[in-house]
């Protein structure tokens, strides 16, 4: 079927549909060649497939065409982008159905596979048995799944088998580790990120892409703090904690994701009980940023969260000193947003528990207090007469305890 001209496709369709504000609009030109695009003022920014940028308002035009896999990874693909290619070939290399739909300049639907029906269905289904071919896609579902959680969207059986078979297959250790990242930091804005956790553990790609959140599954903790027991099941709730108070801040949730770490080395013999598992735990979350190449910021949030967050619990009960302990090594004095983003993730690990989602987390406030008490105190504004050398830092550090110990808890 011949169908030149420009289509509006992809997600901005998708969420019209759903009564959703789009936040990019991406569109296809059926029929035309990158000399004829460019000769219009467009800007090409695409080298293995040509995409063009619009001359006025920036949005992206590609051309349509067909893609055949030839070998393992991203650029393991064959594109082809002549003007016979149609739109409804174009539309069947998408992952999703509901992705794989677009709109003509009359406005008329273009809906090939079903798109719509599985949007008023709610299902993540694929277009076709292509959807092998890439495996980012099996990341990509978990993400959609987690996106549009709210509006009970869920992963079609058929193609949660594709993304095992995906699995099998050995292709996701053929991903590029910042194509990984790069979905792993948008599912941590989404509103549901426990359920990027469960979909990847549905289909095994959890295994092979974060043995060291996988393996937590099934690893008892003490009911008395954890009616929910499973550590997995914790992880899970303090995802969705976090996602509730983060306000898309991926840093704090992805902290989260790797601050439990440590209880998947305690040995079986010792459970329920993880004495030092917050120690235990940072190797495996600087392994995990290493590995995954995360951002600096958000390798020093997540460590510090893994090593500091049952300090943080038992504030109430600390001597000024190790409250003040506690603001150094969060090195706050250095970073000071940091503090905020702490209290939250670990607020978000004390509440991710069965039956405790609402219970007040005061010390998260009395830290916020303690580091406002103590930021405004420099050396330079005590009277230091006859002091010098490390007794410096000691007279400082006495001036912030004694603030600290002003606090009322």
């Amino acid at each position: 079927m011949k169908s030149a001209g420009t289509y509006l496709v992809g997600g901005a369709v998708r969420d019209d549909l759903l009564g959703v504000k789009a936040v990019e609009h991406d569109w296809v030109v059926v029929g035309s060649t990158p000399d004829e695009m460019l000769d219009q003022g467009f800007k090409q920014v695409g080298a293995s497939f040509p995409v063009f940028l619009h001359p006025k308002n920036g949005d992206e035009y590609a051309l349509a065409r067909t893609e055949k896999k030839q070998g393992h990874g991203y650029h393991g693909f064959k594109v082809d982008f002549h003007p016979d290619v149609t739109l409804e070939e174009d539309l069947q290399r998408r992952d999703l159905t509901i992705n794989a739909m677009a709109r003509g300049e009359d406005g008329k639907l273009v809906d090939p596979y079903g798109g719509q029906r599985d949007l008023e269905q709610r299902f993540l289904r694929h277009v076709s048995d292509a959807f092998v071919e890439d495996p980012l896609r099996v990341l990509r579902v978990a993400r959609f799944a987690a996106r549009f959680a709210h509006l009970g969207f869920r992963v079609h059986p058929s193609t949660l088998a594709l993304m095992g078979e995906i699995t099998r297959s050995g292709e996701l250790e053929h991903l590029a580790a910042e194509r990984i990242w790069r979905e792993i930091e948008l599912a941590m804005k989404t509103g549901k990120p426990s359920e990027f956790v469960s979909v990847l553990r549905d289909c095994g790609a959890l295994q092979v892409l974060l043995p060291e959140v996988n393996v937590l599954f099934g690893v008892p903790q003490p009911e008395k703090y954890h009616p929910e027991i499973d550590s997995g099941v914790h992880l899970l709730m303090a995802l969705d904690a976090a996602a509730e108070r983060a306000n898309g801040n991926a840093v704090i949730v992805f902290a989260v994701l790797l601050h439990d770490l440590g209880k998947g080395l305690t040995p079986p013999q010792d459970w329920p009980s993880h004495i030092g598992h917050e120690a235990t735990g940072v190797p495996l979350v600087d392994a995990v940023c290493k590995r995954m190449k995360a951002p600096n910021a958000m390798h020093d949030l997540a460590r510090k969260v893994c090593a500091y967050h049952l300090d943080c619990h038992r504030l109430l009960e600390a001597k000024p000193v190790t409250v003040l302990r506690l603001l150094e090594r969060l090195d706050v004095f250095r970073q000071p947003t940091l503090v905020d983003d702490f209290v939250v993730a670990c607020e978000a690990d004390y509440r991710g528990r069965k039956g405790l989602r609402d219970r007040p987390y005061p010390q998260g406030d009395y830290l916020k207090r303690a580091y406002r008490a103590v930021a405004d105190i420099r050396a330079r504004d005590l009277d230091l007469s006859g002091v010098s050398g490390p007794e410096v830092g000691e007279r400082l550090r006495q001036a912030r305890v004694e603030a600290i110990t002003q606090l009322s808890k």
